[in-house]
């Protein structure tokens, strides 16, 4: 499985982005994804993560701030970040695992969780 991120960049305090990574290589209907981010001098920490069925699950630091999609057609999964904070700022990575049998049921903001992880994306948010 190859994931490659796109979508990072500087933004102000308030602002938003929209993250995207491409899948290749997968059945990609199975996968679990996530978003993952780590600042400088910080543990990776899990952001989000979306299963087979559409079930999510968020990091309370970005409850209804974030969302998580994905478009299975396009192999293509996204991040909404919306009323970004300076907190925000960090390398944001998307991973993927291939679920024990079946789809995707469990999700998890465990990065161990995750077997397959793309290069990132730098989000900066200025105050």
């Amino acid at each position: 499985v190859q994931l490659v991120e796109s979508g990072g960049g500087s933004v102000q305090a308030g602002g938003s982005l929209r993250l995207s990574c491409t899948a290749s290589g997968a059945t990609y209907s199975r996968l679990c994804f996530g978003w993952f981010r780590q600042a400088p001098g910080k543990e990776r920490e899990g952001v989000a993560t979306i299963g087979s069925i559409l079930n999510t699950k968020y990091a309370d630091s970005v409850k209804g701030r974030f969302t998580i999609s994905k478009d299975n057609a396009k192999k293509t999964l996204y991040l909404q970040m919306n009323s970004l904070k300076p907190d925000d700022t960090a390398m944001y990575y998307c991973a993927a695992r291939y679920p024990r049998g079946g789809p995707c049921i469990a999700v998890s903001l465990v990065p161990e969780d995750y077997n397959y992880w793309g290069q990132g994306t730098q989000v900066t948010v200025s105050s």
